[in-house]
C-alpha cells in the first residue's frame, strides 16, 4: 500500500514525502518542481525543516535503499527504488 504524506512549509508551500529516514525524521521535496529538499524532524513541540542539497537527498535515499535491501523488506525497497528513479534519474 502506498501512502502519500504532505506538509505545508511556511515559505515553499506544499512538500511531498519521499522517504522515512528514521523514527523522527523524513525526507521531503517541493511538490511540483522537486528541486528543493528538506529533512523534516518531528518533536513533541514542533517540526524542524532543514534544507539539504539535491546530492545530499540522493545519498540519503540511496542509504535508505541499502538499509531496506539488507533488512529484507522487499515491498518497501521496490517502492523507494521507484521514487529514486523518478526523482534522481
Amino acid at each position: 500500500m502506498i501512502t502519500e504524506t504532505y506538509l505545508n512549509h511556511p515559505t515553499f508551500g506544499l512538500l511531498y514525502s519521499l522517504c522515512v529516514i528514521d523514527a523522527r525524521s523524513a525526507l521531503y521535496t517541493t511538490l511540483y518542481a522537486q528541486r528543493l529538499f528538506f529533512i523534516v524532524t518531528t518533536s513533541e513541540e514542533r517540526l524542524e525543516f532543514s534544507p539539504i542539497t539535491r546530492q545530499e537527498a540522493k545519498v540519503t535515499v540511496e542509504s535508505r535503499l541499502r538499509l531496506l535491501r539488507r533488512s529484507g523488506t522487499r515491498q518497501d525497497y521496490d517502492q523507494l527504488q521507484l521514487v529514486h528513479q523518478q526523482t534522481f534519474q
